[in-house]
This record gives structure tokens, sequence and C-alpha cells, in this order.
């Protein structure tokens, strides 16, 4: 009798189909990561019109487009990924899923593709649509946009999976969320770039974990981020991933909070 075989990618594929199938049946959740992103650069333009950006070498496009993928991240994929895990754990799933063959590697990364591709999907639209609207035209260093939004996706997974830890419900996760929104919305760049903010402010901000995601794609459009510049925005957002595996592996919980 011949045994079935499964592969990491098949495993992964069909929890990504299923997860799929429970997201579409959260409108909480959809509605946060589906139009939530679209609506807030609006918002950003507003508050990046009050600003002197020409000083600084910026146009209302290039500040615009970077902002609304930041929030995409932040949104479709970070607040997302918080409600899944914690839904799935709370209802027993993860834990009925590491009895199978999955490994909890894949676990997580399956449960995240759905949350990943609208994070894609989003970041496309919202790039083309400000690029056409705002006159930004084309990426003048595309590497480092893409390098961005690839060090965006896996670091606001494992910063999503590190919270979810500490999120005892789906509503809890209202308001676990909120430091890292925050803090990333107002100091990373989206709704005031670092270029504009004093010396010692950026120099800190620069080691917030989005700044560096924010940095990348900006400086794709833009192409004035020096060899420097760019390895050091890197290196942030690979210190944070890094960090946040860390945290996942020590304190992620497969079973209910009580």
């Amino acid at each position: 009798m011949s045994t079935a075989m499964t592969t990491p990618v098949g495993r992964m594929t069909a929890l990504a189909r299923a997860e799929l199938t429970l997201l579409g049946r959260s409108r909480g959740t959809l509605f946060a990561a589906l139009f939530v992103p679209l609506v807030l650069p609006f918002s950003a333009r507003e508050a990046a019109k009050q600003m002197d950006l020409a000083e600084v070498g910026l146009t209302l496009g290039t500040v615009i487009l970077p902002a609304s993928i930041g929030f995409s991240l932040l949104y479709a994929v970070y607040v997302t990924l918080v409600s899944v895990y914690t839904a799935r754990r709370e209802e027993l799933v993860l834990k009925r899923l590491r009895t199978g063959e999955l490994r909890d590697n894949e676990i997580l990364a399956g449960a995240a593709l759905p949350a990943l591709a609208t994070g894609l999907a989003q970041s496309v639209v919202l790039a083309v649509g400000c690029a056409v609207l705002l006159d930004v035209g084309a990426p003048r260093a595309p590497h480092l946009a893409v390098l961005g939004l690839l060090l965006g996706f896996v670091l606001c997974a494992s910063l999503a999976a590190v919270t979810a830890s500490f999120t005892r419900s789906v509503e809890n996760a209202q308001v676990t969320t909120l430091p890292v929104v925050f803090l990333s919305m107002i100091f990373s760049g989206m709704f005031v770039p670092l270029e504009v903010l004093p010396d010692r402010l950026a120099s800190v901000c620069e080691l917030l974990p989005l700044s560096p995601v924010i940095t990348l794609v900006r400086g794709g459009w833009t192409g004035n981020l020096s060899v420097y510049e760019a390895v050091g925005a890197v290196m942030t957002a690979l210190a944070w991933t890094a960090l946040g595996v860390f945290a996942v592996r020590r304190w992620f919980r497969w079973e209910p909070r009580r």
C-alpha cells in the first residue's frame, strides 16, 4: 500500500486556502485589512501639504506612496495576523494542527499567506495609483522598493505572532496592536517623513521596526538613498526580524490563554 506524500508547500497551500475561507467570514478583520489602508493615505496627504517638503528634497508623491504601502503592511498584514493567530489559538485550531504533519513554522506561515497576499495586492495597487495620480513615476531604484516590501512582510508577520502571544482575545487585539500601529504611523516616516524631523529625534525613529521599510521604499522611488543608508536600513530590519523570530520561538502560545 502506497502512502501519500505531502510537501511543505502543499501543506501550507492547503492551510492557506482554509484560512482564506475563515478570513472571509470575519467582517471586522476583513474591513480593517481591505478598506482602512485605502482611506488613510488621504489623511497623510492633508498632513503632508502642511510641510515644506521641497526643502528636504521630497514631493507629495514620495511621501504619500511609501506611507500608503506602510498603512497596508500595518493593517492588511500586522493587525490582520494578530487577530488571525489569536482567533485560531483560542478556537484550538493551532493545537489541532500541531498534531498533524504540519510543522510549527508551516502553521504560522500558512495562516499568514492570505494576509500577505492581500498586503501585496494592495501595495501594488496603491503604488500604481500614487505613481499615476501624484506624478511620482516609476521607481528609480526598484530593487530597494522590492527589498523594503519583502522585509516589511516578514517583519510584520513576526511582530504579529509576537503580539498575538500576549493577546487574550480577538477583541483584545484592538488594544494590543495600538503601540506598534501608532508608533509606526507617527514616528516611522508615514505621516511625518524622518527627513523633516530634528536630527536627534530622526536618529531614534530610524531604529523603530517599520522605519527601515519606509526608508527603503521611499529610497526606491527617489533614488537618493546612499549605499550606507540602504545597508543600515536593511540591517535594522533584519535585526528586528531576528528579534521577532526569537520572541515567537520563546513566547508564542499554541493553546488558549486562561
